[in-house]
């Protein structure tokens, strides 16, 4: 029997595109059976496109005895106080990113988890992209020696988003802002590579439009006899190339076209993705690993691990603790940017933002 599944809110609208491809996919094992949203609305739209029992009561969507597990995808404000409800009723768990605004939020969803040992897993789209599955991979492998430095590029084009100003990823009381919302995939990609950092130095800044704060930011992290690791965070870029390079004693490694913008603009027919330069060969490795043709290919890569989540095929990608840690690396950039300064993970100051 498919696991069936109630969707609590349909603002990320990247749960659409798991709906849809677990439908167009049976064999996946996951049904979407019930959906709630506090809009009307995006509810009804969603109950248009995907067919699912509509409720106007979270209580009543956890008590349907259809219902085994939840994607959490409403506005991120909300993340804490649903995932406790969906956790008090027994049910595993699937939150979008981040996992909240702030960490006494995120405390409160680590310790709902705990509480009732939920099956939870948070929904980082860059842990399960196969190039940088393989980029972890040579990580981990050792063979390119001494880490030196990665950077992670990653943009979107929102100012070309028609009335994106309007919606709520622009505004603070929902979504803090998009840096705080979209280059949290950025840093828990370093996360998941590196590990914790021992600091970070950060400038954000508004560049384009006021009613979009934090369009840009840099964050350099500082890993304790480790390598620097950067975030170069544009949510203001029509067009781009380069994603991921990383730099070491006896290689280097190459991404292109891994995140929206790159991915969704004209590309050199043939052009690999990923490659890697090792002192031994003297020469690249071409990956074979194929390049996303755009950002919905990317987003609905992520229904087939989500669904292996659900059905006990693999582990969480991401547990409660390490989105929790993220969100702080995510917030100790603030504290940098705003105060001038080098700041650590651990900082008191970041509990405060």
């Amino acid at each position: 029997m498919p696991i069936g599944v109630g969707v609590l809110g349909f603002a990320h609208g990247h749960v659409n595109s798991y709906c849809q491809t677990w439908r167009d996919r049976p064999e996946l094992g996951v049904r979407v059976v019930a959906g709630w949203d506090h809009d009307a609305a995006r509810l009804q739209r969603a109950v248009d496109a995907h067919g699912l029992r509509p409720f106007g009561d979270v209580a009543a969507l956890l008590a349907d005895p259809d219902v085994q597990a939840v994607i959490v995808s409403a506005e991120t404000s909300m993340h804490a106080d649903l995932v406790e409800k969906a956790a008090a009723a027994g049910k595993a768990i699937i939150l979008q990113k981040p996992i909240s605004l702030t960490l006494p939020e995120a405390d409160r969803i680590v310790a709902a988890v705990r509480r009732y040992k939920s099956p939870f897993t948070l929904a980082w789209q860059m842990r399960v992209d196969p190039q940088n599955l393989k980029i972890k991979e040579l990580l981990d492998e050792g063979s390119l020696g001494r880490l030196c430095m990665v950077r992670r590029r990653h943009t979107l084009s929102t100012h070309l988003w028609p009335n994106f100003t309007e919606l709520w990823h622009a505004k603070p009381e929902l979504n803090r802002d998009i840096f705080a919302d979209d280059a949290a995939h950025a840093i828990d990609f370093l996360f998941w590579l590196l590990g914790e950092p021992e600091t970070v130095t950060a400038e954000l800044a508004t560049r384009l439009d006021p009613r979009v704060p934090n369009d840009n930011g840099i964050a350099v992290f500082r890993y304790p006899d480790g390598p620097l690791a950067e975030v170069v965070g544009s949510f203001v870029s029509p067009a781009g190339e380069n994603t991921v390079e990383v730099t070491a004693e006896r290689g280097n490694i190459v991404q292109n076209y891994g995140d929206a913008t790159t991915c969704a603009v004209p590309r050199p027919e043939g052009a690999a993705g990923l490659k890697w330069y090792t002192v031994d060969k003297k020469d690249w490795t071409y990956s074979d690993i194929a390049s996303p043709t755009s950002q919905g290919t990317r987003i609905a890569g992520l229904s087939e691990p989500l669904a292996d989540f659900l059905n006990g095929r693999r582990p969480a990608i991401a547990t409660a603790e390490e989105g929790r840690t993220v969100l702080r690396m995510t917030l100790a950039c603030y504290v940098s940017s705003r105060e001038g300064r080098r700041v650590r993970i651990d900082d008191p100051a970041i509990d405060l933002v």
